[in-house]
């Protein structure tokens, strides 16, 4: 499948690059499958390709997605030469039994060897994924991988809390009683750690999953939380130009025929004025910017703003939202606990 998939997504590049309306690119990430795994001469051929459809002369960042295992000198001399800039990996936690539990390949040996490797192929904007509230996981052992992560000295970090998906392996070990959910205040006190950790380590808190040494905030995903354009390509890709938000079918089969027959692979739908302001809250409130409420109102009249500073009056006094010198609501420490209610009582529905 990886030759006929490269080709489709090439294809898919020339059919659409009409919807970038000539404006630079300034990032290219290629993600969503683990791009490691492809053999380097279909990835190489992919690159290519995708100079050939597109004008990528004024990429400034550009990342792949890696598993550790596949982090070689040999790949890491080619993904260089390829003119990637960024690697960002899927490390997950640096604990072996765990690794092992959750179905990882890697060990935290070929992680901490990864770093080594990629910085002595000259790519040293690197970023890893660590994972909280996993199974067997307890505070002290989290601890202990932030602090690893610390020593690594990434210039980026990104956490997420484990999240049970119906149909996984980690979902039905769970309802089979093989495997025991860590308690909700018990990840609350790994993401404190998190933070502390971190930010004491010379990180910053620029979104409230992601932590960068400063002037490595990923740009790419920066993107999507400003609410810039990006076209996105390859079977479950998701595009959105500010107002249509554009999706590619799961189906790897179903995507390459329609492609290579020439046809749009995309469905597509408008957003209404009430859900992209959900949008514009929702991301903004993720980040360390937070929400320009003067820009609501510029974007969305007097109606949404007076909804969106009414509701958030009470998350002021509460001390979960703070208001900034330049009119920016963001949410304080305690308010990111709260991010997913505090998020809810401000979405507007007119």
């Amino acid at each position: 499948m990886g030759g006929p998939y490269v080709e489709a997504l090439i294809a898919e590049a020339r059919l659409r690059k009409g919807e970038l309306h000539g404006e630079s690119i300034k990032t290219l990430y290629l993600g969503g499958g683990t791009p490691s795994q492809l053999p380097l001469p279909l990835l190489s051929r992919l690159v290519d390709g995708l100079r050939g459809a597109l004008d990528l002369s004024g990429v400034e960042e550009f990342t792949v997605e890696a598993n550790p295992d596949d982090v070689t000198p040999d790949w890491c001399r080619a993904v260089a030469a390829l003119g990637v800039n960024r690697v960002s990996m899927g490390v997950q936690s640096f604990e072996d039994p765990i690794l092992r539990l959750i179905g990882r390949r890697h060990t935290a040996r070929q992680a901490m060897d990864a770093v080594a490797h990629l910085r002595e192929a000259g790519i040293n904007n690197i970023s890893i994924d660590l994972i909280f509230g996993l199974p067997g996981q307890t505070v002290s052992s989290w601890t202990a991988s932030v602090e690893q992560a610390i020593a690594l000295a990434p210039q980026h970090i990104s956490a997420y809390g484990l999240t049970y998906e119906e149909g996984t392996r980690l979902w039905r070990q769970r309802e089979l009683g093989e495997i025991v959910e860590v308690p909700e205040e018990q990840c609350l006190e790994m993401y404190r750690i998190l933070v502390d950790d971190l930010q004491a380590a010379g990180y910053e808190h620029y979104e409230i999953s992601n932590f960068a040494l400063p002037g490595y905030h990923s740009r790419h995903n920066s993107s999507y939380w400003n609410d810039t354009p990006y076209l996105g390509l390859g079977a479950a890709a998701h595009s959105y130009d500010g107002k249509v938000r554009k999706w590619n079918p799961h189906d790897m089969h179903q995507y390459i025929d329609k492609v290579m027959a020439g046809e749009l692979p995309c469905e597509f739908e408008e957003l209404s004025r009430s859900e992209r302001y959900d949008e514009r809250v929702m991301l903004g409130l993720r980040t360390a910017r937070g929400v320009d409420a003067e820009r609501l109102r510029d974007e969305f009249g007097n109606e949404a703003w007076r909804y969106f500073t009414r509701e958030a009056a009470r998350h002021l006094e509460a001390g979960n939202l703070r208001l900034t010198e330049d009119g920016r609501y963001v949410l304080t420490r305690d308010g990111i606990m709260l991010s997913d209610s505090i998020i809810r009582d401000l979405l507007w529905d007119e």
